[in-house]
């Protein structure tokens, strides 16, 4: 490597120090004066909404999404993806009036704990076991993406076009096994507080660092450069439709022809106000990954503000990556660079390490590491609190002390971080020998497939009085599973019984899924010696 480009990695090494260094210091801060699992898990109820709210934010957007959405509007060059935003806020709108109200009033730490106390003990442990699953395969799934970018930056170090499979591999492993290793320390010491301080920077990290993409991207092409290239016609023979925003998913032909076309598209208007939002009500208001922070505010409705805004939040956020995307396809084309239309997923990372000069290269990668660990943080905090309550206090301990249970919290937060080194190195290892189509699809898509079956056991219990109990929201729960499953072919119909099924895009598996488990569990009556409770009520 020559002089020039050592001096340039190192002021983007020095930017990368400078956000670990913040970040380790709001960590062992926050870590000061926590003696019990409340204050560890719930910061003791005491953080201002807007940090919840940028908590929230920063843990939405993974790796995946800070290279997914720019592929997005690379591909398509509009911003049809950001319509789903209708269903973000309208789902987040019912999670903040109907969801927070119960678990404040029932003062849990576990959602879950809800679950016991409407329904009965199974129904809170097959809920809590289905979460604890899924996260860790997706959240671990999600550190291979992660691994992408810095993969990328040492092979340009290395100046090695190309690596071995086992050179990659070990390059993915050591690239997540790091961010994983810094994450546990600070998140395992502060609990909830450093997660959601460090979230705040992360999310501020982030913002600047895309609207310094888009300005350096402006700048290299210019609105009229912007408007002919989007026009013309594309080059890898993709056909779009240029700047739309809304989409309805009509094709010509009968009402069959349109409506198996809407439920086997990803972006329509239809996708935006029902599939977006029962997707949200499922990740915001049954996935104690984001409803734990929710709940360290003093009361539902400082929760509910927070929650609410952050999908307000949301479109701006998204429309700012989607124009990032459609730029980066300008600039591309207008300075005559190629890319491989079966790899797009690389072209903004490509574009970060090969186009950006240093320090902006280092601020670009170290908003990777921030949504990379912010995401994570957040994971192994709920992971581990559902864990040590749902499972540890539950079970194997009932009597056990505010200290015993911080101990056991920190400890669960190391051994799901092993897990997901685990499951993010399995993912890298397939991705590399076999090709990234397969275990991603399946992996990276796993709330579809379990997400509506929680869903549908929450609402049971929020919207009925005397309907659901424990044997039959285990069959209710596992008949949405095994719906959502043969629909997409996870179970091979056409195989094993010869039946063809359709087509069905991701913004509709949670819809069905929870439709499925909510109208099986309508079956079983709550058995009058465990009486419902109206969870209506405010607290």
């Amino acid at each position: 490597m020559d002089p020039a480009s050592l001096q340039a990695w190192c002021t983007d090494g020095f930017v990368i120090l400078c956000y670990f260094a913040a970040i380790f210091a709001i960590g062992l801060y926050m870590g000061r004066k926590q003696d019990s699992l409340e204050s560890y898990a719930l910061g003791n109820r005491s953080l201002p909404w807007w940090a919840i709210l940028a908590s929230i934010l920063a843990s939405e957007i993974s790796a995946a999404t800070f290279f997914g959405t720019p592929e997005a509007g690379f591909k398509t060059l509009n911003f049809t993806y950001a319509q789903l935003c209708i269903g973000t806020i309208l789902g987040r709108i019912v999670v903040g009036r109907l969801f927070l109200k119960p678990y404040y009033k029932y003062n849990v730490v576990s959602i879950y704990e809800y679950l016991q106390k409407r329904f009965g003990l199974h129904t809170r442990r097959w809920a809590s076991m289905t979460f604890l699953i899924s996260r860790v395969l997706a959240s671990g799934t999600r550190l291979y993406v992660a691994g992408i970018l810095l993969v990328i930056a040492c092979k340009t170090i290395a100046g090695a076009a190309t690596l071995s499979k086992e050179d990659e591999i070990l390059l993915y492993i050591g690239a997540l096994s790091v961010l994983t290793i810094a994450t546990t320390i600070y998140t395992a010491l502060g609990g909830l507080k450093a997660v959601v301080w460090t979230d705040v920077l992360q999310a501020s990290i982030l913002i600047i660092a895309m609207l310094t993409t888009i300005g350096i991207l402006f700048f290299h092409t210019g609105w009229d450069t912007i408007c002919a290239t989007v026009a013309a016609p594309r080059p890898d023979g993709i056909t779009t439709e240029p700047w739309a925003v809304f989409s309805t998913g009509f094709v010509d032909g009968g009402l069959g022809e349109n409506i198996k076309h809407i439920f086997a598209s990803d972006y329509t208007l239809w996708a935006a106000f029902l599939g977006a939002t029962f997707i949200t009500m499922a990740t915001h208001g049954t996935d104690q990954d984001m409803v734990q922070r929710m709940l360290a505010a003093k009361n539902a409705k400082t929760g509910s503000k927070a929650v609410i805004l952050s999908g307000i939040a949301d479109l701006p956020i998204v429309a700012i990556f989607l124009f990032t995307g459609i730029l980066l396809y300008v600039y591309y084309q207008s300075n005559g660079i190629t890319w491989n239309p079966n790899q797009t997923q690389n072209v903004f990372p490509q574009f970060i390490i090969d186009h950006l000069p240093a320090g902006v290269r280092g601020l670009l990668i170290a908003a990777l590491f921030a949504t990379a660990m912010g995401s994570l943080s957040t994971a192994l905090n709920a992971l581990a609190t559902t864990a040590t309550k749902d499972w540890y206090q539950s079970i194997f301990n009932p009597k056990a002390t505010e200290r015993q249970l911080l101990k056991a919290v920190r400890w669960m937060t190391v051994l799901f971080a092993l897990l997901l080194i685990i499951v993010g190195s399995v993912t890298a290892w397939y991705t590399v020998q076999y090709g990234v189509k397969g275990i991603l699809h399946i992996v990276l898509g796993i709330f579809g497939y379990t997400y509506g079956s929680l869903l549908g056991v929450f609402l049971l219990g929020m919207l009925t009085e005397r309907r659901g109990c424990d044997l039959g929201n285990c069959i209710a729960m596992l008949y949405g599973f095994l719906t959502i499953a043969a629909l997409t072919n996870l179970i091979p119909m056409n195989d094993w019984f010869g039946l063809t099924m359709p087509d069905i895009a991701f913004p509709w598996r949670v819809t069905i899924g929870t439709l499925a488990t909510f109208l099986v569990g309508l079956c079983f009556r709550t058995p009058s010696r465990q009486p419902s409770e109206n969870t209506h009520e405010t607290s």
